[in-house]
């Protein structure tokens, strides 16, 4: 077993995730895959598949979501019908209890150096799935906190193709957005903290070499219970054959868990808000 560092350096930056994490929108695509489902005559999606699934781009056309729904139609319309279906959903998203208040203290904190916690986001979500999730007063006003040039997505141009969560790519280019004062000293990876609630979204955060809180569902908590330690260490074999950049060891204190936003120990990461 590793023994856990105690020694980190000042966060300088936190990154978040967006579906799940800060917004429901996770809840919009089971409904509107279990809606279609039903309409197919076909159950609705159970724990394990939705846990396996959730955090994955185009999860729903994948082959261990067909293996298992076996609908009557073709992958492609199964598809577009989700698509509208979902489009529609979004237009409902909401943010999830304690984003909002995280965000804000986040915003005025300060680390034990005095500096402002610096804020990106990195999500897999595309533009245009993103400006209708944002459509409701209180989601635009949430991903306020995030400056427009620190938002990185799912099809950002400088997030090479194929290389979304759970690689490492997001997250680095959400770091260099980060890089606006030409006099700062860079913020390096191990000054980040991630905030995910994907299994992707962890190792993602791994193998960039950051710190990361895991916020699970629970159906993905129940469904990776007894490879938690794995999880956390970004272990979970999700990309074969990559190298282990950033990828420490288990229990190595790099990661946690915490089943709501709203259990975010500031003191821990030493971050003293500013009221």
């Amino acid at each position: 077993m590793a023994r856990p560092d105690t020694d980190f350096p000042a966060i300088r930056a936190c990154i978040f995730d967006l579906d799940g994490l800060l917004i429901n929108s996770e809840d919009m695509i089971t409904l509107a895959t279990n809606q279609l489902l039903e309409q197919y005559g076909r159950p609705p999606f159970t724990a394990s598949i939705r846990a396996q699934l959730m955090g994955i781009p185009d999860s729903t056309n994948s082959d261990v979501f067909h293996n298992w729904a076996k609908v009557p139609i073709s992958r492609e319309q199964f598809a577009c019908e989700l698509k509208a279906r979902m489009r529609k959903n979004f237009q409902n998203c909401t943010p999830l209890p304690g984003a909002e208040t995280l965000l804000l203290n986040l915003s005025r904190a300060r680390n034990a150096s005095g500096d402002r916690i610096e804020l990106a986001l990195a999500s897999s979500t595309k533009s245009q799935s993103f400006e209708l999730k944002i459509s409701r007063p209180e989601t635009k006003q949430l991903l306020g906190y995030f400056q427009p040039d620190r938002r990185v997505l799912g099809d950002d141009s400088r997030v090479r193709q194929g290389r979304g969560k759970p690689a490492p790519d997001i997250y680095l280019v959400a770091l260099q957005t980060l890089k606006s004062d030409i006099n700062a000293t860079p913020i390096l990876p191990s000054e980040c903290l991630v905030f995910e609630d994907s299994v992707a979204g962890v190792e993602a955060g791994r193998r960039a070499g950051m710190r990361v809180i895991w916020v699970p569902h629970p159906d993905v908590a129940t469904e990776y219970q007894a490879r938690q330690k794995d999880v956390l260490a970004g272990r979970t074999e999700m990309i074969n054959g990559g190298d282990n950049t950033g990828v420490r060891e288990v229990d190595d204190g790099w990661a946690e868990t915490i089943s709501s936003l709203e259990e975010f120990n500031y003191e821990k990461y030493g971050l003293d808000v500013q009221f």
